[in-house]
């Protein structure tokens, strides 16, 4: 028998499985993991400081890049901080559209994580099924915002600007046809509101697919049953939040124990797990892909019937209309005087977190008076679970910690901030 001897290695940084610049130091018996010592702190851009140097308006699109892929739910709840100290009212038009990009940005954030985790484990399909969907959302973003990704979109007192009525059309390309390219736009004809309702009955029908290609595969089921299983009291001791929480079988989400917006007036149901298993926990996200698009749905049933302003009509706190602010002398006043000194927020702290897709996303926020924060601290929901992972990954091989670090959905932007 060869002898083993126990050793020490490198996981990462750039591992394509550490889904961001993760340097895990392994120590082994043989292939199985003894100590799983996460190393951060590579990505550090230094959000927070950076904040106490912005007007409170300017810190917004730093929200976006915290983690890049749930940008407006970031969003929510750095506006949601300011909002709590301005004690300002959001207009109920700009709360639902704020829910709706919610549950939108829930949906692009849990195609990403399962195309991911699936690549890793060894499944492309589900990566390229993914990324169809994703485009569609992303055309949402790029029609509300002008961007895809870091949309900015989410403002103090409301949102940006209301729902576009029109939806960008595919170009005529040299190698497409008048028929190919009359049914791609087929569904961009009408409003945005049109496009997503049209999304939403489409949707679970994409679903069925990624459980048909995942949830009965053995292969699938053998990588993630039983793998990384943490118990309901280890995992509130923990400090999880999110899927993490929920695939233990805790029945914890803050837009129903903790309503902010419009939440308490939806529909919808909290999905929770019963193992605690890597298995239990992608069950978890693929009912919550459902319960979102059901949540979307309402919430366009809503906006089509009531109009009305989407941002607080504030003008010390909100810009004015550009139409007045060419011929209004005190409108161009209150412009120049927002984007040159920003507003001030009366002293005073505030918390404010958002059910983001990853789990709870806080922002604690602390006000001299100033028009620039005095304080930020922001609770990543990446964080806890990243610091379970020695815990999660003792006694298995090292092809589970790629399974782990899957299922735990981290994004490196927001843990070293």
């Amino acid at each position: 028998m060869a002898e083993i001897r126990n050793y020490t290695m490198n996981f990462g940084p750039q591992h394509p499985a550490a889904h961001g610049v993760l340097r895990l130091v392994l120590e082994l018996d043989g292939e199985v993991i003894e100590r799983a010592d996460p190393h951060i702190g590579l990505l550090h851009r230094g959000t927070e400081k950076l904040a106490e140097q912005r007007t409170f308006l300017q810190s917004v699109p730093y929200m976006d890049r915290l983690d890049y892929v749930s940008m407006m739910c970031n969003e929510h709840g750095y506006v949601m901080s300011i909002e709590k100290l301005l004690g300002v009212d959001v207009p109920v038009r700009a709360q639902y559209i704020r829910v709706m990009f919610d549950e939108i940005t829930r949906i692009l954030n849990h195609l990403l994580w399962l195309g991911a985790h699936a690549l890793d484990v060894g499944a492309m399909t589900v990566f390229l099924y993914a990324f169809r969907e994703r485009e569609d959302l992303m055309d949402c973003y790029e029609t509300v915002s002008g961007a895809r990704l870091h949309a900015a979109y989410y403002r103090p007192g409301g949102v940006y600007r209301d729902l576009p009525d029109s939806m960008p059309k595919h170009l005529q390309h040299k190698k497409s046809t008048d028929g190919k390219l009359s049914s791609l736009n087929a569904n961009r004809e009408g409003s945005l509101l049109d496009f997503i309702e049209d999304f939403t009955h489409r949707f679970p029908g994409y679903v069925d697919e990624y459980e048909t290609l995942l949830t009965d595969n053995r292969i699938w089921k053998q990588r993630t049953v039983g793998i990384g299983v943490v118990s309901p009291e280890r995992a509130m001791a923990l400090g999880f939040t999110g899927p993490m929480l929920r695939g233990s079988g805790v029945e914890w989400d803050l837009r129903k124990k903790q309503p902010y917006e419009v939440y308490n007036k939806i529909d919808f149901q909290i999905p929770v797990g019963v193992n605690g298993d890597c298995y239990d926990r992608y069950l978890v996200r693929i009912e919550e892909f459902r319960q979102s698009n059901r949540i979307i749905r309402q919430c366009v049933d809503w906006l089509r019937n009531n109009p009305g302003p989407v941002i607080s009509d504030n003008h010390k706190l909100t810009p004015p209309a550009r139409e007045s602010m060419k011929g209004n002398m005190e409108a161009l006043i209150h412009h120049f005087k927002l984007f040159t000194e920003g507003f001030h927020v009366p002293p005073g702290e505030a918390y404010a977190a958002v059910e983001a897709p990853k789990g709870e996303f806080g922002v604690y926020l602390v006000s001299d008076g100033a028009n620039k924060p005095y304080r930020l601290k922001i609770r990543a929901p990446g964080f806890p679970h990243l610091a379970a992972l020695d815990e999660m990954a003792r006694g298995h091989m090292i092809a589970d910690v790629v399974a782990i670090i899957g299922t735990q959905d981290i994004v490196f932007g927001e843990i070293d901030r």
